[in-house]
């Protein structure tokens, strides 16, 4: 297991991975702005192949991942409202140590979401 963020994001209304979920990394600074640090998309297993963050850029801090369901959604052809109950999903959250694996998977409907610090 690498140290740093990783993801994945299922679609528990389908029972399958999300396949081509944009997703941003962004660094919380200190005045409550968003630095983006990197961008990915979900790949067949619903992971992004490679950690989020990691290395030297990787600290300790307040990340958010933003996840673009509401794209995903539309590809899929799921019959959403005008605008979609769910478009982005943003997940802040605080990185306490250098030294800890943070996984912050995201499970997804058209009409709700879940997360949990996974391992």
């Amino acid at each position: 297991m690498s140290i740093g963020i990783t993801t994945h994001v299922l679609d528990t209304s389908c029972g399958k991975p999300a396949i081509g979920v944009r997703i941003a990394l962004y660094r919380v600074t200190t005045g409550g702005g968003a630095e983006l640090l990197r961008s990915a998309e979900t790949n067949e297993d619903g992971r992004v192949p490679q950690p989020m963050l990691t290395g030297e850029d990787y600290t300790p801090g307040t990340y958010e991942l933003v996840f673009h369901v509401g794209e995903y959604f539309k590809r899929r052809g799921v019959d959403l409202t005008e605008p979609a109950f769910l478009d982005e999903v943003p997940i802040r959250f605080g990185v306490a140590s250098k030294s800890s694996h943070y996984h912050v998977p995201l499970l997804i409907a058209p009409w709700g979401y879940s997360t949990y610090r996974g391992s």
